[in-house]
């Protein structure tokens, strides 16, 4: 289940990033962790913001801010009959190193998950491997996922 962030998000460094990922959602408290790494560009990243901004045409922003090194959104949408609200932070620590916390909640529940919160931390690790393109992710398996079929 995504969640829904602001397309103005701070540019990161080209090449690739480790990504850590510990998601919590509610009821149950069911938790989620996972380890990746993704290759990007900017040409990359402005494309994903260009689409996560086109399908969320139900968003309303009420808070998009910068200061410095932290940058903080919230957001309310209505995705299939549910309201979610959500929000975010992001803080760079240096040029290769960003760490975000997310809070959302759905209401009615969305695919039985009425409450969400994440924390990702990004870490910049080096150029991409060869044949490892911008959009091409990294499992903790060592098995490269293609964005595109080329």
């Amino acid at each position: 289940m995504a969640l829904v962030r602001a397309a103005d998000e701070p540019v990161l460094k080209e090449g690739l990033w480790s990504i850590h990922t510990e998601t919590t959602s509610q009821p149950g408290g069911k938790k989620t962790v996972g380890n990746r790494s993704l290759c990007r560009s900017h040409a990359y990243d402005q494309e994903v913001r260009a689409r996560a901004k086109a399908q969320a045409p139900d968003c309303k922003t009420i808070v998009d801010k910068s200061d410095g090194a932290k940058w903080e959104n919230e957001t309310e949408c209505v995705i299939a009959g549910t309201t979610t609200h959500s929000k975010s932070t992001v803080t760079r620590a240096g040029e290769n190193a960003v760490h975000s916390e997310t809070h959302a909640t759905y209401n009615p529940p969305l695919g039985g998950v009425a409450e969400m919160s994440m924390a990702m931390d990004q870490k910049y690790v080096g150029a991409c491997p060869a044949g490892v393109d911008p959009g091409d992710s990294i499992g903790a398996d060592g098995k490269v996922m293609k964005a595109r079929k080329r």
